[in-house]
């Protein structure tokens, strides 16, 4: 189990990081961390600790479970759309899911 865990949480990393278009490098050092600290987490050889998670969530502007919602390509952009459809009314909202429901069936064709 730990092995899956560490895993899901290496490739996780690697593909938000990835996304966002900064090097290990670049992203330990914004952590305050040794050069290679990113890189090994990637290559699996470490694991953070609590307080540097809540650091790279930070980094990413995404909650802990929003890292952990692996079906989720870009949680921060999810979460500011959710933030921004909380600001809507119910029928703006009506509209919102109407757009939405059409796009999802174009992309199913």
């Amino acid at each position: 189990m730990h092995d899956e865990f560490q895993d899901n949480f290496s490739e996780r990393l690697a593909k938000l990081r990835t996304a966002k278009g900064d090097t290990a490098r670049e992203m330990s050092l914004s952590l305050g961390q040794s050069e290679g600290y990113i890189g090994q987490i990637e290559r699996k050889h470490n694991l953070p600790s609590m307080t540097v998670f809540s650091f790279i969530c930070e980094y990413f502007r995404i909650s802990p479970k929003e890292f952990f919602d692996y079906d989720s390509d870009n949680p921060e952009m999810l979460g500011s759309l959710i933030d921004k459809l909380k600001t809507l009314s119910s029928q703006e909202l009506e509209s919102v899911v109407g757009i939405v429901d059409v796009i999802v069936k174009l992309k199913g064709q």
